[in-house]
C-alpha cells in the first residue's frame, strides 16, 4: 500500500494508526540523506545514509523507487518489500508522489499474479486547505519559515497528482479521515 501526501497532511499519523490496528502491515522504512528530526531513530523512522551511499545504492538497483524531495534523496529498498511479502505481510510505504509514480509504473509491468501487483493500493492524503497545511507546518515547529514556504510550494505541486491515486482521503478531522482510510484497506482486503 502506497500512501502519499504533502508535509503536514497528517499521513504519518494516519499510517501509525493503521499499523497499530492491522498486525499484518509492516512499515517500509525508507532511506534518506536528510538529517534526523526531533526524536527520529535510524532504522526505525528512516535509514539515514550519506548522499554517496545512497547514490551507490541507486547504481546497484537496490531501490524499488527513489526521489529527491526538498533537496534530499529518499528511497524504498527493494529487499525490504520483497522480504515482507515472503513473510505474507502487507507493506505500507509512506512515499512522495514521484516515488509513488515509479511504483505505479513498475506495478503495471509485473505479471498479474505478482504479489506487488495483486496487493497494490494507493491513497493520497490531503489537508482540507492550504491555510490549514500552513498552520500545521508552523505548529510542528520543525522548520524555518523559508523551509515552510518551500514545503507549501511543493505541496501545491504534489496535490496536482492526487487524481492519479485510486483513493483520496481529506484529513480534516483525524478520526473521520482514519475511518475512511481503514474502510479503504478493508474493502481492498475483501476484493
Amino acid at each position: 500500500m502506497v500512501v502519499s501526501g504533502p508535509s503536514g497532511s497528517g499521513k504519518s499519523t494516519l499510517c501509525d494508526l493503521l499499523l497499530a490496528e492491522f498486525s499484518d502491515f509492516v512499515y517500509s522504512v525508507s532511506c534518506t540523506t536528510r538529517e534526523p528530526r526531533g526524536n527520529e531513530m535510524d532504522g526505525e523512522d528512516y535509514f539515514f545514509v550519506s548522499r554517496e551511499g545512497f547514490l551507490s545504492s541507486v547504481e546497484r538497483g537496490d531501490f524499488l523507487e527513489y526521489a529527491v524531495v526538498h533537496d534530499n534523496y529518499y528511497g524504498t529498498l527493494r529487499r525490504t518489500v520483497e522480504s515482507a511479502f515472503a513473510e505474507n505481510q502487507s507493506v505500507l510505504m509512506d512515499i512522495d508522489v514521484a516515488g509513488a509514480a515509479q511504483v505505479r509504473e513498475l506495478v503495471a509491468t509485473l505479471p498479474p499474479d505478482n504479489p506487488l501487483r495483486v496487493g497494490f493500493l494507493d491513497v493520497f492524503i490531503k489537508a482540507p486547505s492550504v491555510a490549514e497545511l500552513r498552520r500545521r507546518l508552523v505548529r510542528r515547529a520543525e522548520d524555518a519559515p523559508e523551509v515552510i514556504e518551500v514545503r507549501l510550494e511543493n505541496a501545491l505541486k504534489e496535490m496536482k497528482s492526487a487524481p492519479l491515486y485510486k483513493h483520496t482521503v481529506v484529513n480534516d478531522v483525524l478520526e473521520q479521515a482514519y475511518a475512511r482510510l481503514r474502510d479503504i484497506v478493508l474493502e481492498a482486503s475483501q476484493g
